[in-house]
């Protein structure tokens, strides 16, 4: 059998290279947000959203609200990592990007959170889904509205 390649050198159209820049602006933003959450910087991560904010949480009876509410969670969670060791991370992967006519871009992704014990290894803490809202605010990314669901908590 014979196979003959035809030439697949075809320019991309604007629309594609248009969603990938997109793209590669989310991921870079999801990467720079839980750098900042991981290392506890409450107050610069609560400015990655806007400041009308509505953070829903599976494990809080109301959602989080404002700029003021995002880093008082931070601190929580921070101080309560200090206090049982080790140190916690969190990767985001398999980001889906569906931009909006308003401008605004949904995203949803899966974030793992694992802890790495002191002298440990890192072990698998929770597998998470976030679904956000994503508006753009002085020429950057921020969330507008973030609802997280866990799947041991489903």
């Amino acid at each position: 059998m014979t196979v003959e390649l035809v030439d697949t050198t075809v320019e991309r159209p604007l629309q594609s290279r248009t969603f990938a820049a997109l793209y590669a602006e989310a991921q870079e933003f999801y990467a720079h947000q839980m750098r900042i959450l991981d290392a506890h910087d409450a107050e610069r991560w609560a400015l990655t959203f806007t400041e009308d904010a509505v953070l829903e949480l599976p494990t809080l009876p109301e959602p989080v609200r404002a700029l003021d509410g995002l880093a008082r969670y931070v601190r929580s969670g921070a101080e309560r990592q200090r206090r049982a060791g080790g140190r916690l991370d969190h990767w985001v992967g398999m980001l889906d990007v569906q931009p909006q006519p308003d401008g605004t871009l949904h995203t949803r992704c899966s974030a793992l959170v694992y802890v790495t014990p002191g002298g440990g290894s890192p072990k698998g803490l929770r597998v998470c889904v976030m679904e956000d809202v994503l508006v753009r605010t002085a020429g950057e990314w921020r969330v507008a509205h973030r609802r997280v669901t866990r799947d041991d908590l489903a």
